[in-house]
């Protein structure tokens, strides 16, 4: 099976300053562990052209796109919100990213692929529709599902965000579309303090609030008693995965459990249920993940899986 790699050298030239953790150092790790992992020969690497503003505009008010544009610096540092800073590179990674996504969706429902992985920076799960925040600027999961939805002959999309963190963003941008289900787990309470169980809507929104150390062994649990058996009564047509791995125990943001393995069963049980239900059509964008020492040995795990049978709980 190959598995299609979208990603650009312009991802690369998004600076976020020192000693911030979305830093240039995360995606020049995950590449250099996917070049060296032992199933390189199936990655084929892509370079994401960039979106188009009515790509944007499907997921983002107009207002957000202008205001993104205009904030683009010539130099130095603009600062969006507190955590969430643009460089000179910073506008052009946004629209790779962005635009890794509608390739890649259209080369998967093409037939091309049945696998690939958005490896972009910035992430993008936290972007509403009408505010950027959160390490984000563009909600890049959020554009792909509504450009499956507008641009395809399809009817039901789902979105799976194991990120540590709620994808806040997301959950806004898709709230008033039934034709997606949107399924988050995520160390609860945390930032940015949404995604709680009152937020949930019966076959559309499923959120699942962790508690800070929840490991992988609970987490497995959880996995095939919720997520799973909502994602069958849905019977997607694409499976759309905002891959955040900030949950890994050692991550210096979070205070969730998993470890590798947990990475590569995720993958497994999500890449047998595509097979079942979606003609085996799925696509994972980067989200979070700040500890390098982890980081790329974490997406060669969830990658790994794809070609793996499903573990029981514990195992693996």
């Amino acid at each position: 099976m190959t598995i299609a790699v979208y990603t650009h050298p312009d991802c690369l030239e998004h600076d976020t300053g020192p000693g911030h953790p979305e830093c240039i150092a995360r995606l020049e790790t995950i590449l250099q562990a996917l070049r060296a992992a032992p199933f390189a020969k199936q990655l084929e690497f892509i370079n994401a052209p960039p979106a188009d503003e009515k790509d944007l505009l499907l997921a983002h008010d107009l207002p957000l796109v202008q205001a993104v544009f205009g904030a683009a610096p010539a130099e130095d540092y603009t600062y969006l919100d507190a955590d969430t800073v643009m460089s000179p590179g910073s506008l052009d990674a946004a629209l790779r990213a962005a635009g890794a996504a509608c390739a890649a969706v259209d080369d998967v429902l093409a037939g091309h692929y049945k696998t690939a992985f958005c490896a972009v920076r910035p992430p993008g799960h936290h972007t509403t529709r009408s505010q950027s925040m959160g390490f984000c600027l563009f909600n890049n999961i959020a554009i792909a599902a509504l450009h499956a939805l507008e641009n395809h002959d399809l009817t039901r999309v789902a979105i799976v965000d194991f990120d540590v963190h709620h994808g806040n963003g997301t959950q806004d941008i898709i709230a008033p579309d039934k034709r997606i289900l949107f399924i988050s787990t995520h160390q609860s309470p945390f930032y940015p303090g949404t995604g709680l169980k009152t937020e949930n809507e019966e076959g559309h929104i499923l959120n699942i609030p962790l508690p800070q150390g929840t490991d992988g062994e609970d987490y497995r649990d959880i996995f095939q008693k919720s997520i799973l058996p909502a994602l069958e009564k849905f019977a997607p047509q694409l499976l759309l995965v905002s891959a955040g791995f900030d949950a890994h125990r050692d991550d210096p943001l979070a205070g969730l459990g998993l470890v590798e393995d947990d990475y590569r069963w995720i993958g497994a049980q999500l890449r047998v249920f595509a097979d079942k239900y979606c003609q085996g059509r799925m696509i994972s964008f980067l989200e979070g993940g700040y500890n390098l020492d982890h980081l790329g040995s974490s997406v060669v795990a969830y990658l790994s899986g794809f070609s793996l049978s499903p573990l029981p709980p514990g195992e693996g």
